[in-house]
């Protein structure tokens, strides 16, 4: 996986989305959840992570190099 993450409201759910796929790997009851899980997928794959509101406006934008991959630092 090399696109960076989208977390995204649409259809009354909350997704989260590979840049470049058009689906959506991930569907949420909440945007904590979503977030959460969007987070973690990012940092697994050393990629932003964006969290958009339910206007589509960028609310939060991370970026998890492969030196922040808690997997990593513990070595």
């Amino acid at each position: 996986m090399r696109g960076d993450i989208e977390t995204y409201f649409e259809d009354g759910r909350w997704k989260n989305k590979v840049d470049g796929n058009d689906l959506a790997s991930s569907t949420h009851r909440t945007k904590e959840d979503a977030r959460t899980n969007g987070r973690e997928m990012a940092i697994v794959h050393a990629v932003d992570h964006i969290v958009r509101d339910r206007d589509g406006t960028i609310s939060e934008h991370d970026v998890y190099p492969r030196g922040r991959d808690p997997h990593t630092l513990s070595r």
